[in-house]
């Protein structure tokens, strides 16, 4: 069943390079982490979703699931107990993956983004388009989000490290005479 998120924040973004999690097979992924107020409706819809498929596919019995890709923000702390960025009681959060490398488009979805164009970062707005499926193996009876499409929206506070301005931490290092110094030292 195909949902999309509209404005919703970036989190651990996986999209241009497949990564594994505890030996996994690398996948692309991303977390996508929604607002409880800004955000209801397409909460609201995504629930409505996932009660789609648990009827579809187990009978609608939620007992017999492991979980849902549809998180509380309160579950993502550190090994501190502090709320990772961008999560806490007042966000929900959905995870998606995909062994297939998901179209990242900017505003103009005509126009496809790269790594290096700098624009799609944890913390940075985006939609996205993810299709929910029923896993039902020896790993246990699920409902899971598959990632399809991300498209930039607006940019956001840098969750993390936030990147440095090199021209803020170097000075310009000027060619040194005969002594054979290049400055650095």
């Amino acid at each position: 069943m195909k949902i999309q998120l509209k404005n919703v924040r970036l989190s651990f973004p996986s999209l241009f390079k497949p990564s594994s999690f505890e030996g996994s097979d690398p996948k692309f992924s991303a977390t996508f982490i929604m607002d409880k107020e800004v955000n209801a409706k397409d909460i609201s819809r995504l629930e409505k979703a996932i009660n789609s498929v648990v009827k579809e596919n187990f009978k609608g019995n939620h007992k017999c699931l492991k979980g849902v890709c549809l998180r509380d923000g309160e579950e993502k702390t550190d090994n501190d107990g502090e709320f990772k960025d961008g999560f806490g009681p007042e966000v929900m959060f959905t995870t998606a993956s995909n062994k297939n490398r998901p179209q990242v488009v900017d505003r103009d979805p005509s126009i496809p983004l790269i790594e290096e164009d700098g624009k799609i970062y944890a913390g940075c707005y985006v939609n996205v388009s993810i299709n929910l499926w029923a896993q039902d193996n020896k790993y246990g009876k699920r409902v899971n989000a598959s990632l399809s499409a991300v498209q930039f929206v607006k940019d956001g506070d840098t969750f993390g490290e936030s990147r440095i301005n090199p021209e803020d931490e170097f000075g310009v290092i000027e060619d040194e005479d005969d002594d054979g110094e290049d400055g650095l030292g």
